[in-house]
């Protein structure tokens, strides 16, 4: 198996008008997936607009693989209905990480991702030069549903030179 070639720091940050799947709110919950690794939120209880704010770390070897994210409605007595689902992927950040970063301002955007049908970008997805990191927020628009984003940010660490 192959090493790491980095960190992807997540901070799942809430979520914004999700459906409603129980009788007037819902109770979500945040799947994360990349290749084998799959990582969970914390149930928020009957929020259609949850806040998280919860950080993961994911270890990349394949820079190529997609993050996929799905959305449940946490059910006590049946099976967890499915709130939607959105995906992307690191090859910007990672490109703007190999861009040469040294006497830049903290604060400074390095690149801009425009929504297309390629993505699931709800905005305008800005990578920035913050405080030493490379860094992206970016709102997802949920697939498969009827309403409902995700915010999250993302920031890489490269194994190799540690930041």
């Amino acid at each position: 198996m192959s090493s790491p070639s980095g960190l992807l720091r997540l901070r799942i940050k809430r979520g914004v008008n999700l459906a409603v799947r129980d009788i007037n709110s819902s109770d979500p919950y945040l799947v994360i997936e990349m290749g084998r690794t799959k990582l969970k939120t914390s149930v928020i209880k009957r929020n259609v607009n949850p806040l998280w704010n919860e950080d993961f770390t994911l270890s990349v070897s394949d820079p190529s693989v997609h993050i996929h994210l799905t959305v449940y409605d946490h059910d006590r007595f049946s099976k967890d209905d499915k709130m939607g689902d959105a995906e992307f992927d690191i090859k910007a950040l990672l490109d703007a990480t190999r861009m040469d970063l040294k006497g830049l301002p903290s604060g400074t955007v390095l690149a801009r991702v425009q929504p297309s049908e390629h993505n699931c970008l709800g905005d305008e997805s800005c990578i920035s030069y913050i405080d030493g990191n490379v860094s992206q927020d970016l709102v997802l628009r949920l697939r498969n549903v009827e309403c409902g984003e995700i915010e999250l940010s993302m920031q890489w660490k490269d194994a190799a030179r540690g930041r």
